[in-house]
């Protein structure tokens, strides 16, 4: 007598496993989570028309995406393999762009890196800068730490929300509200 497998785990298990890789990074959870979706990421991208390699390749930056980002997963806006299946999307159309940037210009995308920035972009970058920490500064300070904890040293909000002894809700509005009066100041400096 041969042992059954293990029925494959419900919305609800998955969604709880991201969960937990995001609040405490806990590797049996992310395992679990590699187990179920790697197979069917790979097969998507294999149907998709990619070759075995490439589509492994993909697998493995879209599943390291998972664990990186798992504190954005909110279970309220989507289910774990369409929020998954979204990464895996905007992963495979990313990769088209870069190779057809690459082909496009005729040079390997590394050689155009190793250019150094003219005197006008880095003065841009400059002022632009200069602008973004203005903005900052007339953020709330509630605001101002929200933002730099998930932008600037991206922290998942579920981390942010245990770190600073908050609702996750309330973190969430908060990038939300900033981001809000980020823009609008960007937009109109004066």
């Amino acid at each position: 007598m041969t042992a059954l497998a293990s029925p494959p785990p419900d919305a609800d298990a998955l969604a709880a496993l991201i969960t937990q890789v995001a609040e405490t990074r806990d590797r049996q959870a992310y395992a679990a989570l590699f187990k179920h979706f790697a197979p069917r990421i790979m097969a998507y991208l294999r149907r998709g028309g990619m070759g075995a390699g490439e589509a492994e390749e993909l697998t493995q930056e879209v599943m390291l995406t998972l664990w990186r980002k798992a504190g954005y997963f909110d279970p309220l806006r989507a289910g774990a393999a369409t929020w998954l299946f979204a990464i895996v999307r905007n992963a495979r159309i990313d990769r088209a762009r870069r190779r057809r940037d690459a082909t496009l210009s005729g040079a390997p995308p590394l050689e155009e890196a190793d250019a150094a920035p003219s005197a006008e972009s880095m003065s841009l970058v400059t002022e632009r800068e200069a602008q973004l920490r203005s903005a900052l500064n007339s953020l709330s300070p509630e605001q101002k730490e929200i933002v730099q904890l998930s932008f600037f040293s991206d922290t998942p909000h579920a981390a942010i929300a245990s770190k600073l002894n908050l609702p996750l809700g309330t973190v969430k509005s908060r990038v939300r509200l900033a981001i809000a009066k980020l823009r609008i100041l960007l937009e109109d400096p004066s």
